[in-house]
């Protein structure tokens, strides 16, 4: 794939892990180390406070549930004063606070139980996005046959522009903003639609996909481009 604009690399990052489980703040300060990060944990919203207020860390990985604050409070004072990407990690249940973050500006979100592997792939996704976002954001996706132009908003398939409603084009650069990123539908419908399937079913995103398969795909029966991850959701092959 190129992108036309200045590019630079996700290098050694700074995370702030808080949590108040012991284990699960030592489990996950070896993990993320042992993935190249630097790793700085707090157990509550003070020490999470002191630690950002010493030296910004380049992301922050938030429980939701912490014994005197709670998680969401701690984002939306953290909204106030800086842009640094956050990453909540929730219960199975709390599917109101998921979506609750996402509009106070979290960037990401992971239900637990879940893998260490999974959340570091998670932060470097959303390092190299943001990062992205900070230099110069790109103009232009071009994977050969298929180009999208983001500020016109138009798509090329095999040098032919094709038409595109407003939310196929949506989701269509959200999906190649992060290729090879799987994305459920869930957060498909929190991130394109700002929506979630509590208010609007999750057939949307399935029948959109098709669409645009039908548009962009030589053979949409066997997608070369938008891949379906079964039991997942989805993610772009570039």
């Amino acid at each position: 794939m190129t992108v036309t604009s200045v590019m630079s690399t996700v290098e050694t990052a700074t995370i702030l892990v808080v949590d108040d489980d012991d284990a699960v703040r030592t489990m996950l300060s070896r993990a993320l180390t042992a993935e190249g990060f630097a790793v700085e944990v707090a157990a509550d919203g003070d020490a999470a406070r002191s630690a950002l207020a010493n030296q910004e860390p380049d992301l922050v990985v938030l429980d939701l549930t912490l014994p005197s604050e709670d998680g969401l409070d701690i984002l939306a004072g953290l909204r106030e004063t800086s842009d640094v990407p956050v990453i909540l990690l929730t219960g199975r249940g709390a599917e109101h606070d998921r979506i609750l973050g996402l509009k106070l500006g979290a960037d990401d979100y992971l239900v637990k139980p879940f893998s260490p592997g999974e959340l570091a792939a998670r932060i470097s996704s959303v390092l190299r996005r943001t990062r992205r976002s900070a230099v110069a954001a790109p103009t232009v996706l071009d994977f050969g046959t298929l180009r999208i132009e983001l500020e016109t908003r138009e798509v090329e398939v095999h040098g032919a522009k094709v038409d595109f409603t407003a939310k196929e084009f949506d989701l269509l650069a959200y999906l190649a903003g992060s290729p090879r990123q799987v994305f459920a539908r869930e957060q498909l419908l929190q991130q394109v639609w700002d929506s979630s399937s509590d208010w609007q079913d999750s057939a949307t995103v399935t029948e959109h996909v098709r669409r645009l398969r039908r548009k962009i795909e030589d053979n949409p029966d066997e997608p070369r481009w938008i891949k379906t991850v079964r039991g997942v959701g989805y993610r772009f092959e570039p």
